[in-house]
């Protein structure tokens, strides 16, 4: 669904992004070099306000953002009292908080959920900074976080873990213990961080709730369970995020302001529900005001630059998209859309304006065709990139012109890593780029290989460009240089237990200048 014309900003979203914006202008100029306040220190608080952690995201050169949400009772709405409440935060590149600390405060609101989104500036590139906050008298943990290196920096490694996928219901986040041990830079999360069912009574881990979530309490609820996840606080409090969402985080393969199923949800019923999702979204996300929701609309699509190693765009597939075909033909209908022509235009331009040596497109679902299809004729999944492909081949040829691009997928629960081809149609055609779809953390729990393998591996022959299929649960885990990509596939061996043993499955490469995957 291409975007309509510029709309104009509500008042109470024009008061948060000018608020955000006060937030930001007064961290980069004053720095705000306060003492400790005995104002937050004393306020009165329900225990437990850090009950959901901490987190950083959007890592610039001289920034980043710092997140909390108090919230006492977390399954019960956060728990806070009705009013406005004082968080101090302390960033310190000495972990002991002991030298360069500087100091502010923030406003947890209530129509925010409480939520604290500090976007600190002047910050020194390429560092690692610890941080904390305070309210109430209580302190939360420490986390830490690292800016990114100077844009003009030429060298260099960059490590980035890509996750998806995390279904409560279906497992623990076992694979989140093992990427902390592997200690990425920054953590790519692609897509469905929650998700929308109601609770299972037949479910490892059971939903809070008595239904599907369709209010801004009952997200705020389904995402503050979430939160709880021992190994996901963890990972959240280790490293920097940059995060988009896909379907689940709303409605299962919902296209713009049209659910799953129109007959039971009308518009003004999901344009209702996808306020109150993208408002919890953003509550739980460290994300910038830049991506405070005007109503039921939401500006997830932006860019990052790691010097001039690697730039990294990050897409929203499903805002700007056309209705899902039902058919072949309508998956090659020219006048179908993923993107939206706003977000096309500025994708390109990304891509096309790089300087970076590798060029990552973070996309919430699969570009490179799967063919179900045994044998002559084809079948698509047609939520994926194969239901629009005019506007992929499109785009795949414009690869042709990028340095080194990799996509980075999720969606799938499956490991499904690719070539990226200039016409699937044509096994011949010349290879234009490298995809990893990365498994799911814990949706569809723990798979039985052997009829996994049963099922998609007569598929190959129909599908040339894949070069690993799998469905353990995981992740996939990037060191980035200047000479090649060098990617791994951590998978667990269960995630129906809180623990599990990880290990490498695979090791993969995409070499500079040389567009495609290989096995190492």
């Amino acid at each position: 669904m291409a975007p309509g014309p510029k709309r104009t900003l509500s008042p109470d979203r024009r008061r948060f992004l000018t608020a955000g914006a006060a937030v930001v202008g007064a961290a980069a100029s004053a720095q705000l070099w306060l003492p400790a306040t005995a104002r937050a220190a004393g306020t009165r608080l329900p225990d437990g306000v850090f009950s959901l952690g901490v987190t950083s995201g959007d890592p610039l050169p001289d920034g980043v953002v710092l997140w909390t949400r108090l919230a006492p009772d977390p399954l019960n709405g956060g728990g806070m009292p009705d009013r406005a409440v004082e968080v101090e935060w302390e960033i310190s590149p000495d972990e002991r908080f002991g030298n360069g600390v500087r100091r502010g405060v923030a406003q947890a609101r209530p129509e925010y959920g409480h939520s604290v989104h500090v976007d600190v500036r002047g910050l020194r590139a390429d560092r690692t900074y610890w941080y904390r906050f305070r309210a109430g008298g209580q302190l939360s943990r420490v986390g830490r976080t690292r800016t990114a290196p100077r844009p003009l920096a030429p060298g260099g490694s960059l490590r980035l873990a890509l996750a998806s996928c995390q279904n409560w219901q279906h497992g623990y986040f076992t694979p989140y213990a093992d990427m902390y041990a592997q200690d990425p830079d920054v953590v790519l999360f692609v897509g469905d961080y929650v998700y929308e069912s109601a609770p299972s009574a037949t479910a490892v881990r059971r939903h809070e709730g008595s239904g599907e979530p369709y209010t801004l309490t009952q997200y705020r609820n389904r995402y503050a369970q979430y939160r709880t996840d021992p190994d996901l606080q963890r990972m959240h409090a280790h490293a920097p995020w940059v995060v988009t969402f896909d379907d689940h985080e709303v409605d299962n393969d919902y296209a713009g302001e049209i659910p799953q199923d129109p007959a039971q949800q009308t518009h003004d019923a999901f344009t209702a529900r996808l306020t109150a999702a993208y408002q919890a979204y953003y509550e739980h996300m460290p994300v910038r005001a830049t991506a405070i929701p005007d109503g039921p609309h939401i500006r997830m699509h932006r860019s990052f630059r790691f010097g001039r190693l690697a730039r990294l765009n990050v897409l929203d597939t499903r805002q700007y998209r056309s209705d899902q075909a039902t058919g072949q033909a309508g998956a090659q209908d020219p006048a179908l859309t993923m993107l939206g022509a706003e977000q096309k235009r500025w994708l390109l331009d990304s891509l096309h304006g790089s300087d970076a040596r590798w060029n990552l497109v973070a996309s919430q679902i699969m570009m490179a065709e799967t063919d179900l299809l045994a044998g002559a004729g084809k079948q698509w999944y047609y939520d994926a990139w194969d239901g629009y492909q005019v506007e992929r081949d499109a785009l795949l040829a414009e690869f042709e012109r990028v340095r080194n691009p990799v996509v980075l997928s999720g969606d799938r629960h499956l490991t499904m890593v690719s070539d990226l081809r200039k016409d699937f149609a044509d096994p011949s055609s010349a290879v234009v780029g490298a995809e990893f779809v990365g498994t799911s953390i814990s949706s569809n729990g723990d798979q039985d290989q052997a009829a996994f393998h049963a099922q998609w591996d007569p598929l190959k022959a129909d599908n040339p460009h894949w070069k690993l299929i799998d469905a353990h649960r995981g992740y996939h885990l990037f060191d980035v240089r200047r000479d090649a990509v060098d990617a791994r596939v951590r998978v667990v061996d269960t995630v129906l237990k809180p623990e599990a043993t990880a290990r490498t499955l695979a090791t993969l490469r995409v070499s500079d200048g040389r567009p495609g995957v290989r096995p190492v």
